[in-house]
């Protein structure tokens, strides 16, 4: 699947572009359990008009033995074949949620190969700030065939993870805030204890955003990466509580062209679980 248009479009662009017959409009919202928010029922209640539900909270491989896992290529085909999404299919992504996980399902797609896919700038909250319009109710689509799609690429284990404390062949760089990656008290999302992976950098994911929710320019998200202590000439996977908000910084990185970046799926909540796995806290 090509991508033939930006990876990014504003809320102008989509409003021109609604009607169009090759796009596909999908709501990717998901919401941390202390949120307290069904991301279905807000959707019923009020969507951009013709928007399909992802329901990204399921879209998870259960075989895995990483806490909420990426989705293997036979269950993304799957999803995407009951959303009636083909070969030629563009998709539009927006979500609706605190930890952007728009970025999350954007993330699912690419790594499984499918290039046609952007994401909305500033999510359903600019739709609605600036008076676009928005429907109610549950959007059928009408099933298509699977489309092949290509086992997951830019995805690292915990196994490459422990690897890369001794080769120091990839920055680390962990989207959580900076309580929990250098704090020594309880994690708030995940449960068990706050800390990171050893070397890891820290660039808490809403340093990426305007105040509007947009993304910042490529130069602002430049100097936002360098502050973090990140060399944007080398590799780089990112890392965060489960694997969310780690896919924000690594749009964020696309959008400057760092296209090879990876993502540590299992993340902080596959990590620390593990006796095994060394850990930092306090002050880096």
């Amino acid at each position: 699947m090509s991508n033939p248009f930006s990876s990014l479009v504003s809320t102008a662009w989509l409003a021109e572009h609604l009607d169009d017959s090759d796009l596909v409009v999908l709501d990717a919202s998901r919401h941390l359990p202390a949120a307290g928010r069904d991301p279905l029922s807000e959707y019923t209640a009020s969507h951009i008009p013709g928007a399909l539900f992802l329901d990204l909270a399921s879209l998870t491989d259960p075989a895995s033995p990483v806490p909420a896992a990426l989705p293997n290529a036979a269950q993304l085909a799957d999803r995407l074949a009951t959303l009636g999404i083909g070969p030629t299919t563009r998709i539009i992504i927006y979500d609706d949620s605190d930890v952007k996980t728009s970025a999350r399902a954007w993330f699912a797609l690419r790594a499984h190969g499918v290039d046609s896919v952007a994401i909305l700038d500033g999510g359903l909250a600019k739709w609605r700030t600036e008076g676009l319009p928005l429907e109610s109710g549950v959007t059928e689509a009408a099933p298509t065939t699977p489309v092949q799609l290509a086992p997951a690429k830019g995805v690292r284990s915990k196994a490459e993870m422990l690897a890369n404390i001794e080769s120091k062949a990839e920055q680390v760089l962990d989207a959580r805030g900076a309580d929990r990656v250098f704090g020594s008290g309880i994690d708030p999302v995940h449960g068990g204890q706050n800390g990171r992976i050893p070397g890891a950098l820290n660039l808490p994911f809403g340093q990426v955003f305007n105040p509007d929710g947009t993304f910042k320019s490529p130069a602002d998200l430049r100097a936002a990466f360098e502050g973090a202590g990140i060399d944007l000439s080398c590799p780089i996977v990112t890392s965060c509580g489960s694997g969310v908000t780690a896919s924000v910084l690594l749009f964020a990185l696309h959008l400057i062209g760092v296209d090879d970046a990876a993502l540590y799926d299992g993340s902080w909540q596959e990590w620390e679980a593990d006796p095994s796995t060394p850990k930092a806290q306090g002050p880096a």
